[in-house]
């Protein structure tokens, strides 16, 4: 049987553990979350290489993208620098792919209730794909990447305004401990209304989902939230605050929704391969699958 872990930074109580049937294969996937403890992180990396068929990254990302050029992340691939026989992946590979076509599923399935076409992407750095797919579909867009991860208040409205933010944030979080820029550990748990006046501009709302509810107001019923990681208490949290549709990136086990770097390591694991995936490879492997976006309707 084929075993995945993601190893999270995030929060121990979005921990999560399955076992589904994909192609034909048994497989376990299990998320473990430090906490925000980086030492837990590299222990479980450490004592569990070779014992796991794959690994994601949860809480982080090793690379991120601007147009033109990509950013790892140092201290983030410090956590995996003694990982020697078990292959590492951060979902990058999925998202490229899944988030890629994201809008046009949506557009087709449930275009026409979505007006006025207006998106805003809470970060969109760690999320090319996604941003890609918004402004291939029409959408007026808001990428707010200075605010959420630098706190910095400026909209980013145009993808040529986006690479210029990915080449200021790069250099600077490529250093950075992921706990400055990512909320973890009980940092997730918590949500403090800010940034309202762009949550109520935009009427689909996309990103991380712990970004997503960590600023997200009151008032914003009838609009769509478009993201992949998701509990039943974030659902419940959306159907509160009044959202009409949660849209995901990946599949729904045992009410829950893992993250991309868990579906990317499960692929990776079936593949039997004991390595990264070619994009070409993971287009296959998708499609094999037959992964495609959820779309659930919280409210009418």
């Amino acid at each position: 049987m084929k075993h995945v872990v993601s190893v999270s930074l995030g929060s121990s109580t979005r921990d999560h553990k399955v076992t589904v049937e994909l192609l034909g294969q048994p497989i376990i996937m299990e998320r473990i979350g430090t906490d925000g403890d980086v030492k837990r992180a590299v222990q479980l990396y450490e004592g569990l290489d070779g014992k796991v068929d794959a690994f994601g990254v949860g809480g982080a990302v090793l690379v991120f993208d601007a147009l033109d050029r990509s950013y790892e992340l140092s201290a983030v691939w410090k956590m995996i620098e003694n990982v020697r026989h078990t292959p590492v992946v951060d979902g990058t590979g999925f998202k490229s792919i899944v988030e890629r076509r994201m809008m046009q599923y949506v557009e087709r399935e449930i275009g026409y209730e979505i007006h006025p076409k207006r998106g805003m992407i809470t970060s969109a750095v760690d999320r090319l794909g996604l941003a890609l797919s918004f402004d291939e579909a029409g959408y007026d867009m808001m990428y707010a990447d200075l605010m959420f991860t630098l706190g910095l208040p400026i909209p980013l409205r145009s993808l040529k305004s986006l690479n210029r933010a990915a080449h200021l944030i790069g250099p600077i979080a490529r250093h950075l401990p992921m706990s400055v820029i990512y909320p973890t550990g009980e940092m997730e748990e918590v949500t403090v209304p800010k940034y309202e006046k762009w949550y109520h501009w935009a009427q689909v709302i996309g990103g991380d989902c712990n970004y997503i509810r960590r600023h997200m107001p009151t008032g914003v019923e009838g609009k769509l939230v478009v993201t992949n990681t998701t509990t039943q208490s974030d659902v419940a949290f959306f159907r509160q605050r009044g959202i009409k549709y949660l849209v995901t990136s990946t599949p729904r086990f045992e009410g829950r929704t893992f993250g991309t770097n868990v579906m990317e390591a499960a692929i990776v694991a079936l593949a039997g391969k004991g390595r990264k995936l070619t994009p070409e490879e993971m287009t296959e492997h998708i499609e094999r699958l037959g992964l495609k976006p959820q779309i659930e309707r919280l409210n009418p």
